[in-house]
């Protein structure tokens, strides 16, 4: 890897575009390098990951909403349209709004995978906009293979520098960037082209992170796509020889001077060198739990406790609750974002949203270690939230940071990177329980690495009541030869629900 020194630019500094960070990531993504097997193998188990959790969300409303927009636009001009998940793989919409569609499906449960570091990100959002572009044109699955690494790897590596949260704007503004820089690469667009797509692309997605404060909406699961399909119109209008804000990164105001660190700021990211593989998916890991990545490992330590001591956490226990308050000693992003540190009042409120209830670590916990389980859709119902012995449990938990937890959570050295913490457990008697988790079962370092077979149990058991088995079958045949597909075969890359399912879900209406 080399390092990319960025800093901000006076205008009459006339930065060269070589040294513009937006041309450098352009660079990366003209670089021919071969995607190695062990990227093919992750970028495999990625797509099915993502098939998994949009089946899961095909009947819920946000994605019902995203899918009505697409279904009213239909295929432009210059290819033959990309699928919508859910309906009939033979009707295509335009790719923006397809990207769009899939994108929000992909998103919605939050149930895909994660990037942690100075960022933290969701690369599998790089996969709708790529694979509905794809759709569009006729590439092949060795394209799109090469498409989705260079998105995957783009992302990372940002998400390795640059905070984004630390200054109050959302993630997606990486995610603009590498979507269009890894449709860029599976077009074999040239390097001008992209840089140019990479600025619009950026410039366009910078938004601030409101959407995941407070009473969080269901823009958390748009705002993604929406990156997605501005990175698709960013290509179409650079591949038209139209040109966007440049130095996009560096200019005195550009992004860094004005959203981010400021005038004097400087960030150094990490890029491959010329000839070196794109390895960056292999640094991601995905999620068994439906809920923030910060929540993964709290859910696996929580169901470890819960077998251990069931007589404290015993549903409605008749001599009145044992424990008397739980701290979770944590990294400062789960403190301040998800836990008690957010100064959210939402994070306590059983009446609260799906997307708020998922992104508050003391309601998770307090769920998990009374079922020792975690379900994407029981865990949240609003019954379950407002259970009065869980209510009770939940306002007795509290998140504190722990300097140490927040270093091994932006180390970069894999084996003491954490996700984790300590949780201490103070019974009504006095005394207490202690135990502590770094990382998810499911992480590459915990107890139970998802593997292949992992990502299909995954598939299997989230499509089962929305696609038929053949249809279950269909798409893993098809997902597991990826790298293989012809044109034809990519155009079929997407999952159709079974006879009814989409008419049980909500038809809402608008202007389209």
């Amino acid at each position: 890897m080399i390092q990319h020194h960025l800093r901000v630019h006076r205008s009459d500094e006339n930065l060269a575009r070589e040294g513009q960070l937006a041309w450098q990531l352009a660079r990366v993504a003209t670089d021919p390098v071969e995607v190695t097997p062990e990227v093919v193998d992750m970028i495999i188990n990625r797509v099915i990951d993502n098939a998994a959790v949009a089946a899961a969300s095909l009947t819920r409303r946000p994605v019902s909403s995203a899918r009505a927009q697409a279904l009213s636009h239909p295929v432009s001009t210059g290819g033959d349209g990309a699928t919508v998940f859910g309906p009939d793989l033979a009707r295509r919409v335009s790719p923006e709004w397809a990207a769009w569609a899939n994108g929000v499906a992909v998103r919605e449960l939050d149930f895909h995978d994660t990037f942690l570091a100075a960022e933290y990100s969701h690369p599998g959002d790089n996969i709708p906009p790529i694979v509905a572009v794809a759709q569009h044109v006729g590439c092949t699955g060795a394209d799109l293979v090469r498409g989705i690494a260079t998105g995957y790897e783009i992302q990372i590596d940002l998400a390795k520098a640059i905070s984004l949260h630390r200054h109050k704007i959302d993630h997606v503004a990486h995610l603009g960037p590498s979507a269009a820089a890894g449709i860029g690469t599976m077009l074999g667009l040239d390097q001008a082209t992209i840089h140019q797509a990479i600025g619009q692309a950026l410039h366009t997605t910078t938004a601030t992170r409101q959407s995941r404060k407070g009473e969080i909406s269901t823009w958390k699961a748009h705002a993604p796509a929406f990156a997605g399909k501005m990175a698709v119109e960013a290509v179409d209008r650079a591949m038209r020889g139209e040109t966007s804000p440049s130095p996009i990164y560096e200019g005195e105001d550009g992004v860094v001077a004005w959203l981010l660190e400021g005038p004097d700021a400087s960030y150094d990211v990490p890029l491959p060198g010329a000839g070196e593989p794109k390895l960056a998916i292999l640094d991601s890991f995905t999620k068994e739990h439906s809920a923030e990545y910060q929540a993964q490992a709290w859910i696996d330590l929580a169901r470890k406790l819960h077998h251990e001591h069931p007589e404290l956490f015993a549903l409605r226990q008749a001599q009145g609750p044992q424990v008397d308050r739980i701290v979770l000693h944590t990294s400062h992003h789960t403190h301040y974002v998800i836990g008690s540190g957010a100064n959210d009042p939402q994070k306590y409120d059983p009446t609260a949203s799906r997307e708020t209830l998922d992104h508050s670590i003391p309601y998770i916990v307090a769920v998990a270690l009374q079922d020792g389980a975690w379900h994407h859709v029981d865990s949240y119902r609003p019954e379950r939230a407002t259970r009065a012995d869980t209510v009770e449990l939940w306002h007795r938990i509290s998140t504190a940071e722990d300097a140490e937890w927040t270093r091994r959570y932006h180390s970069l050295d894999p084996a003491e990177q954490a996700f984790g913490g300590r949780i201490e457990i103070t019974l009504t008697d006095g005394s207490t329980i202690v135990d502590e988790i770094a990382v998810a079962d499911a992480h590459p370092l915990g107890a139970r690495p998802f593997a292949r077979v992992d990502y299909v149990h995954k598939f299997r058991t989230l499509a089962a009541d929305v696609l038929d088995p053949e249809e279950i079958e269909r798409f893993l045949a098809l997902a597991e030869r990826l790298p293989e597909l012809d044109a034809d075969e990519v155009k079929q890359l997407s999952i159709q629900a079974a006879s009814g399912v989409l008419a049980s879900a909500p038809h809402p209406t608008g202007l389209f």
